[in-house]
């Protein structure tokens, strides 16, 4: 019952702080969990990382495109998909996310899940931040088609298209809700956020020689 309230007031505390314009994307999220001081340098101080010019993100949004997405309808038979639908535009007023679902898939047991592609290989796990834009895109499904959503998948193109599937529970929608939270409480206030933990992202950090 304790943990319960606790969860409770989690949330109230992310949806009050939520009193915004501002919308969260699914690539924003990825960048705050990079490291929370990319919303400093890009939402505040508008500094461009030149993501543009990397080929890893040209080739995965030719991915969601669909210029390489490949048929795989026996992994979606295989997993208990009974229906899909493509490249479906979402937001929630309520949650302040928008986004694009590469494939909303409805399961045999009425419940919703999304599937993202990702031009990467599978390195032997789920990094955080592949399953929290999952989470993220379970949210908007839930939000939108009022069905509940249990779990997500990845298919990783560069590991022939191996399909991984990732459980989401009420704890990870109240973790996300908090992340975005704290996502648009930096980008209205301008305040300067606790670096990542993880001190070897910096050295390839776009943002490095300015980051104290």
């Amino acid at each position: 019952m304790t943990e319960d309230r606790g969860q409770i007031t989690d949330i109230q505390k992310a949806e009050k702080s939520l009193s915004s314009d501002i919308f969260v994307t699914a690539s924003v999220l990825l960048e705050y969990l990079f490291c929370p001081r990319f919303i400093y340098f890009m939402n505040c101080l508008c500094i461009d990382q030149n993501e543009d010019k990397r080929f890893k993100v040209l080739k995965g949004r030719e991915v969601h495109d669909g210029k390489e997405r490949t048929n795989i309808d026996y992994l979606r038979k295989r997993i208990g998909c009974v229906d899909k639908e493509i490249g479906g535009y979402m937001a929630s007023e309520k949650y302040h996310i928008k986004g694009i679902v590469d494939e909303v898939l409805t399961l045999s047991d009425n419940t919703m899940a999304p599937l993202d592609y990702k031009y990467a290989e599978y390195k032997d796990t789920v990094f955080r931040t592949q399953r929290y834009q999952s989470v993220f895109y379970g949210l908007l499904i839930k939000e939108n088609y009022g069905k509940e959503v249990h779990k997500g998948f990845i298919c990783y193109i560069r590991s022939k298209n191996l399909l991984k599937e990732i459980q989401i529970t009420d704890t990870d929608f109240i973790e996300l809700q908090a992340m975005i939270a704290e996502i648009i409480d930096i980008t209205q206030k301008c305040y300067y956020p606790k670096g990542t933990k993880s001190k070897t992202q910096c050295i390839d950090c776009c943002y490095r020689n300015i980051c104290v």
